[in-house]
This record gives structure tokens, C-alpha cells and sequence, in this order.
């Protein structure tokens, strides 16, 4: 038998990051499941772009706003207008993230900056900005975390700094904000195709299939998985789960990134 998928409808759902990739995935799953989306993203064009399929997937006035995580100002603002326009949030993704394989002897003070600002400082301006306007009790928040938080992996020391930080700032809000009844997780995702983290940590097919080779269910994940995660999370059946850091990796986690580590190494010496 399979399993009715629950239904969000007329619940305001809101992806900071949400113009591509898993956080997209995110935002047009939920729109199948009947919310109404606002999304948040630097990039107009892509906005533009995400929600003509968000759209498409079934949610006809989805909301989208160009600003930069970086500027707690700009992201308060647009929370704000979603908030007026659609009422208190129902669901929160928080999910702008930026990375680049980099040896750390090789890598900047700039650049190992960018990455905290935009994963670790912009996940802390989308959360706090979004904490009045959340429904009490009710609200599911989820973070969009990496294997890099779990797991040391050369040439990218600055992700998983930031990304280790994330997973604290949903320990801990999931803490504070549990007596209001809001949840706080956080998703991992493993090695995700289709994805710009794909195509940057393994360019190639043959470094794509190497990957894959690693993961003991033997494929790359899909955005369909996270989505299906996403939702899991904010749906009554994981009403007693707060402050989780779930892995969406088909098992990935328990050893095959260490593989996927050294592989990237050989290539970024290679280059």
C-alpha cells in the first residue's frame, strides 16, 4: 500500500535560497503538497525562473524576493512582506549556502569569509528575522546542512566550519524555541545530483559515478529525496522530533564521503 503523502494546503511555507537546486526541490514539492510559497534568492532572474515551476507544481500566487542573506536588513523585509501577505509562517527553510573546493593553504581570508557569511551568518539573519512571524505552537523550521558538518573533508574547510556552526544554531534554537512549539531541524544531504554542489565537488561523470559507487545504496540522491524529507519533518507524523540532524544520504554518511575526500584531493592536485 502506499502511503497517502500529508497535505499542506493553505500552510505558508517559506525557502530562503529557494530559486534552485534542493531548495527549489524543497519549495515545489511543498507547492504539490497545496502551500503557498515565498521564496528568497539574490538573483531576480532566477527567481523569476523558480516560480514559474512553482507554478507549474500547483500553487498559482507564489512570492519571491530578491535579497541577499548577508544583509539581516533585506531579509527581514522580505519575511516581513511574506508574512503580511500570506500570515504567520508555517513552515521555514533555511537553505542559502555557497561553496568552492579550496586547500586551505590556498584558500583566502575573503574566501573562507564569503562561505560563513552566506551558510552560517545568513542562516542566523533568515532565523532570527523569521521568529515573529512563525506560528505558535506549530511552526516546522528546517535547516539545509551538508556532510561537510558531520565529516572533515580536504578542501573544504571553510564549508565544513560553517556548516558545523548551522547544525549548532539548530541545536540550540531547538532549545529555545521548543516551550512555543516550534520544531528545529536540520537536513543533511548527501551527494545530490543535478546540483551545483555536484558539478563543482565532481565535475566530471566519472567522478559523479565514482561517487555514487560510494554510497552503499549505489545511487546519487535526487532532489525528490530532500523534498520528500522536508516534508516528513513538518508533517504531524514527526511531531515529537526537535533539535535532529537527518541525514538524507543513502547511507553515504557512514563512510563513502571519505572516499569522495581523497578523490577531490587527488584532482584539486592534479589541477
Amino acid at each position: 500500500m502506499t502511503q497517502q503523502q500529508h497535505r499542506f494546503d493553505g500552510q505558508h511555507v517559506f525557502v530562503a535560497g529557494g530559486s534552485s537546486g534542493i531548495n527549489l526541490g524543497i519549495a515545489v514539492g511543498f507547492a504539490e503538497a497545496g502551500a503557498r510559497l515565498a521564496i528568497l534568492s539574490r538573483n531576480q532572474d532566477k527567481i523569476d525562473a523558480a516560480l514559474a515551476a512553482i507554478r507549474s507544481a500547483g500553487d498559482a500566487a507564489p512570492l519571491g524576493f530578491a535579497a541577499d542573506v548577508r544583509s539581516a536588513d533585506d531579509v527581514d523585509a522580505a519575511i516581513a512582506a511574506a508574512h503580511e501577505a500570506f500570515g504567520p509562517i508555517d513552515v521555514l527553510v533555511s537553505g542559502a549556502a555557497g561553496n568552492f573546493p579550496a586547500f586551505a593553504k590556498d584558500l583566502s581570508p575573503n574566501g573562507f569569509k564569503a562561505v560563513v557569511d552566506i551558510d552560517l551568518i545568513g542562516s542566523f539573519n533568515v532565523l532570527r528575522a523569521a521568529f515573529e512571524r512563525l506560528r505558535k505552537p506549530g511552526a516546522s523550521v528546517i535547516n539545509i546542512s551538508a556532510p561537510q558538518a558531520l565529516n572533515p573533508m580536504v578542501a573544504q574547510i571553510h564549508v565544513c566550519a560553517a556548516k558545523a556552526g548551522v547544525d549548532m544554531l539548530t541545536r540550540v534554537l531547538a532549545m529555545e524555541w521548543g516551550p512555543l512549539g516550534i520544531r528545529v531541524n536540520s537536513i543533511v544531504p548527501g551527494p545530490i545530483a543535478e546540483t551545483e554542489g555536484m558539478r563543482r565537488l565532481a565535475p566530471s561523470p566519472d567522478a559523479r559515478a565514482a561517487v555514487a559507487a560510494t554510497v552503499p545504496l549505489q545511487r546519487l540522491g535526487n532532489v525528490e529525496d530532500i523534498a520528500a524529507a522536508a516534508r516528513l519533518l513538518s508533517s504531524p507524523d514527526a511531531a515529537y522530533v526537535t533539535g535532529a540532524i537527518v541525514p538524507v544520504d543513502g547511507g553515504w554518511s557512514l563512510g563513502g564521503y571519505a572516499s569522495a575526500s581523497a578523490a577531490l584531493a587527488t584532482e584539486l592536485a592534479r589541477d
